[in-house]
């Protein structure tokens, strides 16, 4: 591993898109601590440690940038909201699915809608984050020397912009860095809550050396799950594909077997990402309205026995749902018979857009249902103990975790192998 990271850095282009990462990401972090002008910060800090369960989650997918009341406040959110939308769009409108299928048109038109929607999303989300803060659980009090109405009209427009720079540089890592920048962004802001969650679970219970047990022993058990995450991430189920012989030319062409790679987890850390922003939704929704009521549905959604069977529900839809995306059964099945390929014991046509069909959902099922206990269980640890560590480090925050780090790996990989290095993967 660690030759494989010098070697990394031995490349000139790789090592300029590394270092463009983490400077790109050292920036993200940095705007996550510089508050909105005319926020009083002590007083807010102090109010925020009170805040519901659903603002805490909230706070955690931000990297802490909720708590500061920053200008990236809003975090990646918005911009995976307008994401999903679009995504759940081209299967219900059929211009926006023919943009899907018209090459790198089509997706710069689906890319500019989904600016235009991250950022009215962003301002709603703003508004509400501002009436939220104004009330008098948080009673944050603007100062006096400027009109509140135009305050407020620079907070929203504050956390908006901040909303944009994260999706410009999210866009900037995928373009010109390495990996998917807005999953690199979700990563460092989990990442970043780590230190100060082992330092509350030391710190829970009045027994200093209790609590670094405990800590240990979660810390330990994290570790030793990390190896049975990555062997289903990496998991595959091979259809076999024999090619037909077939004279072209003077030359004899066909007669080799391959196989077609099925992922278990083809969808990788999307359904993770997707369920969290849609169950954690209604809380930007009740930020933004400040309703008693729907406070209370959304702290039921982020928490508890609801939370659990949503989380489940969402993940293994999203992981069928984004699978079927990604992969095209009739696509394939075409490919092959224009190939002169076929599945051994299959006849070509239908009977393999249904072979493959059916394989894709034998497969995707136990790989939804093992991310689904993996993302559930450590939430139910945590309803009963408490602990902090277990809700940042829990099984959301290290699929996501893992599942961006092997993505970007491979990436890595790939670059080096083109450069005759050996890759981390041996």
């Amino acid at each position: 591993m660690l030759s494989s990271i010098i070697d990394a850095f031995k490349v000139p282009e790789l090592r300029k898109k590394i270092l463009f990462t983490l400077a790109i990401l050292a920036l993200y972090r940095f705007g996550a601590y510089v508050p909105v002008p005319g926020i009083p910060f002590n007083e807010f800090a102090n109010s925020f440690q009170d805040s519901g369960v659903s603002m805490t989650m909230l706070d955690l997918f931000t990297g802490g940038a909720l708590s500061n009341f920053s200008v990236f406040s809003l975090g990646i959110m918005p911009y995976i909201t307008a994401s999903i939308i679009m995504q759940l769009m081209q299967g219900v409108i059929p211009a926006v699915g023919r943009w899907a299928k018209e090459g790198d048109a089509g997706r710069k038109k689906i890319t500019q809608v989904t600016r235009y929607l991250t950022l009215g999303l962003g301002l709603i989300n703003a508004v509400g984050y501002l009436f939220l803060f104004k009330s008098p659980a948080y009673g944050v009090v603007f100062s006096t020397a400027v009109p509140e109405l135009l305050t407020d009209v620079i907070v929203v427009f504050t956390l908006v912009a901040g909303t944009a720079f994260i999706m410009w540089m999210g866009e900037l890592i995928t373009q010109r860095g390495i990996g998917n920048g807005m999953s690199l962004i979700i990563f460092v802001s989990i990442v970043s809550r780590v230190p100060s969650a082992i330092f509350s679970s030391v710190n829970l219970t009045a027994d200093l050396g209790m609590g670094i047990a405990i800590t240990a022993l979660i810390v330990i058990v994290v570790v030793a799950c990390i190896p049975a995450i990555i062997f289903v991430e990496r998991a595959q189920r091979r259809i076999p594909v024999n090619y037909a012989k077939r004279v072209q030319g003077r030359k004899m062409m066909g007669g080799q077997s391959t196989y077609i790679p099925l992922k278990v987890n083809a969808a990788g850390v999307i359904p993770i990402i997707f369920a969290s922003c849609l169950i954690y939704f209604p809380a930007q929704i009740a930020a933004l309205f400040n309703i008693d009521w729907l406070t209370n549905v959304a702290n039921a959604m982020s928490t508890g026995w609801i939370n659990w069977i949503l989380t489940v529900l969402l993940i293994v839809f999203f992981a069928y749902f984004y699978t079927s995306m990604v992969f095209n059964p009739e696509e394939t099945a075409d490919n092959l018979r224009k190939q002169g390929g076929f599945i051994p014991g299959v006849r070509p046509g239908t009977a393999t857009v249904t072979y493959i069909k059916n394989v894709l959902h034998r497969v995707t099922l136990p790989g939804g249902i093992f991310i689904a206990a993996i993302a559930v269980i450590p939430s139910i640890v945590f309803f009963f103990t408490g602990n902090t560590l277990i809700q940042a480090f829990g099984g959301t925050s290290i699929l996501i975790m893992i599942g961006v780090a092997l993505d970007t790996m491979s990436k890595v990989e790939s670059q080096l192998k083109m450069h005759n290095y050996d890759g981390f993967f041996k």
